[in-house]
């Protein structure tokens, strides 16, 4: 009688071997990342200590002052920052807003808040002849009651020309970019000039007509679009 033959014993599957080299090679890597993390003290101040040794560093065993660590204040964290941001914005609202009643400037200059600050916008034809960048007479005595206010307020001020789309050439303005520029100019000239204002707060800017407030579809669109802006800058402070 034949005799079955035992069947031999194949072992582990040939799957097992890449899975235990994977793993291997996983342990070594974790392991080598969390040494790489560990700081050696005594190598990093014999490290400092060579530094020192050829005068890049100077050696001070005297701890740092507290108060001497930084000549600025830093936020606690974001949300003080804006809940800052936000009051003194509503507190330079509520002042202009005072003072354009009081002075009666309510209706020739609309208030409004925004991230920047506070925004003070003047209709283009209360300050300006259409295509020119002198000033009329009635904005001569809307600036000079504004000036007042601006003179008080500790903060940087910006003043921005606006235009609508048509288009201008003549040697003076060859274009809504030079008209623009040159009314936000006249405006900071005649404050800073004639009334006192002090120059250095002042930044004046022409954007043309590439920031409408309505599409120029009609005169009453258009005419929203030609104003100037004079916009306190609350985050940033005037000294």
């Amino acid at each position: 009688m034949l005799r079955r033959s035992k069947k031999k014993d194949m072992g582990s599957p040939p799957w097992m071997v890449t899975f235990s080299d994977m793993m291997t090679l996983l342990l070594v890597f974790f392991v080598l990342l969390y040494s790489l993390s560990v700081l050696d003290q005594e190598k990093f101040r014999k490290f400092m200590a060579s530094f020192q040794g050829i005068g890049i560093l100077e050696h001070n065993d005297q701890p740092l002052e507290k108060d001497k660590e930084f000549d600025y204040p830093v936020p606690s964290n974001g949300f003080d920052y804006w809940e800052e941001r936000e009051r003194t914005i509503q507190e330079i609202f509520d002042t202009v807003q005072n003072y354009i009643m009081v002075n009666g400037l309510d209706i020739d200059i609309e208030i409004r808040m925004s991230d920047r600050g506070v925004v003070l916008e003047i209709k283009d034809e209360i300050l300006f002849e259409s295509g020119k960048a002198q000033l009329k007479p009635e904005a001569v005595q809307v600036l000079s009651k504004l000036s007042g206010l601006l003179n008080q307020l500790p903060y940087t001020i910006s003043v921005e020309g606006h235009t609508d789309n048509r288009p201008i050439n003549t040697s003076q303005f060859p274009s809504n970019w030079e008209l623009s520029t040159g009314r936000a100019v006249s405006v900071v000239r005649f404050l800073a000039e004639r009334q006192g204002v002090d120059p250095q707060k002042f930044l004046a800017v022409g954007y043309g007509e590439y920031h409408p407030r309505a599409p120029n579809d009609t005169p009453e669109n258009m005419a929203k679009n030609r104003r100037v802006l004079i916009v306190i800058n609350a985050k940033d402070p005037y000294s």
